[in-house]
């Protein structure tokens, strides 16, 4: 059983999803589409795929069974919903939308058709959230009272040539794009392991100082100074946690760029750049090279030839030990494919296709995709207020 995909916005990352999506055995046929149309020849030509589509309507009133949404990331809403009413499945790149009001209109759209809506969040499955996942199962911490998820990614560090190449010669509009409305890198690896939700939320920001037309709120169609910001969240059932966002900051963000940390009762788990410890009452236990992606592609393989040097690690990274167990679940079409973000692509293109093709929700669904990005745009509004608290509302859990 398989269906046919269509492909929206033939960037950096669209190339690496499309060798997975297909190679996948549960995906047939697929079409691309991109406001330059030569952008989605070339990915169409280099990967051999079944053609192209002139323009997103185009590709909607075409027969493909689901689209996949690799855009400008404030576009990904309305694409979503305009995308779920004519019938199509919908995976989603990050984030889900940069509204509460488009965030309630996703889920209405997958609620009234019963379609699939998956959101593409790698840190669901970084090494980090999956093991402190299997030891919040086991039981290890105790009651689990306070968490951090930091993405801490410069702009220096492969920002610049990313908004460049998408956003043309109106970047520096685009590139001030707020910190806090991307905030699904730091949020999802917490609650990606802590099952709660946050329910309210103070942020302070930090006013942008560099000078070269970026996070300039005269320049930012965002209306945005703020280059970094950091967000403390109430959650659910007691306790709290904190997220960093990051974009002008002396940190190494190619070796890791999402990393996070949790507190319980009886043991904690912490992660650096390089190190990953467990602690409990009797002593810490270096974990690293448990939690330690392996490369899934030469550094200098073709197909990273036109990927800024900085952003190669989100490409290249391949799974870690501490995805065994779940890696026997993958098609074994995926054994030497290209992999990225801490050993994450393989399982995002997985839970999307399986939940299609089988009628199942998705790890990250459309509540769960809710739950990973209000909270951000919440906290945004809080940071424009001077770090006013304010509640976070919460759509639920999925139907089952």
């Amino acid at each position: 059983m398989s269906f046919s995909l269509g492909i929206v916005g033939a960037g950096q990352f669209a190339g690496q999803f499309a060798k997975l999506f297909q190679l996948h055995p549960g995906v047939g046929p697929i079409r691309v589409t991109d406001l330059l149309p030569e952008r989605a020849e070339q990915l169409v030509a280099s990967h051999g795929l079944a053609g192209t589509a002139g323009s997103f309507e185009e590709l909607l009133a075409s027969d493909v069974d689901a689209v996949a949404l690799f855009t400008q990331r404030w576009t990904h809403g309305p694409l979503a919903v305009q995308a779920l009413r004519a019938g199509k499945h919908v995976y989603s790149a990050v984030p889900m939308a940069v509204s509460e009001a488009e965030i309630a209109a996703i889920i209405e759209a997958v609620r009234e058709t019963g379609l699939t809506y998956m959101m593409g969040e790698t840190s669901h499955y970084h090494p980090a959230t999956v093991y402190a996942r299997q030891q919040l199962e086991n039981g290890a911490f105790g009651r689990v009272f306070y968490a951090e998820g930091d993405y801490v990614h410069d702009m220096d560090l492969g920002f610049y040539e990313a908004y460049q190449y998408s956003g043309g010669e109106n970047w520096k509009a685009t590139a001030s794009y707020p910190p806090l409305l991307y905030p699904t890198h730091s949020i999802g690896g917490v609650l990606g392991a802590w099952q709660t939700y946050a329910t309210s939320v103070s942020a302070i920001g930090v006013v942008d100082q560099r000078g070269d037309g970026v996070f300039d709120s005269e320049v930012s169609q965002f209306g945005n100074n703020l280059s970094n910001a950091t967000a403390l969240f109430e959650v659910a059932g007691g306790g709290s946690f904190r997220t960093n966002e990051f974009r002008r900051v002396g940190y190494p963000c190619h070796i890791r760029e999402s990393r996070f940390r949790f507190f319980g009762t009886e043991g904690s788990f912490e992660q650096l750049a390089t190190v990953s410890l467990w602690q409990d009452k009797k002593g810490v236990t270096d974990v690293s090279q448990h939690l330690q992606a392996q490369p899934s592609l030469p550094a200098d393989d073709p197909s990273l030839a036109e990927v800024a040097p900085a952003l190669r690690d989100a490409f290249v990274s391949g799974t870690a030990p501490v995805h065994d167990a779940g890696r026997a679940r993958l098609p074994r079409e995926f054994a030497h494919a290209p992999n990225g973000h801490e050993g994450s692509h393989h399982f995002l293109v997985d839970d999307f296709v399986t939940a299609v093709n089988e009628g199942v929700l998705p790890s990250v669904n459309a509540w769960t995709a809710a739950r990973y990005t209000l909270p951000g745009v919440i906290a945004h509004e809080s940071a424009r207020r001077d770090g006013e608290r304010l509640t976070i509302p919460d759509f639920g859990n999925p139907p089952h």
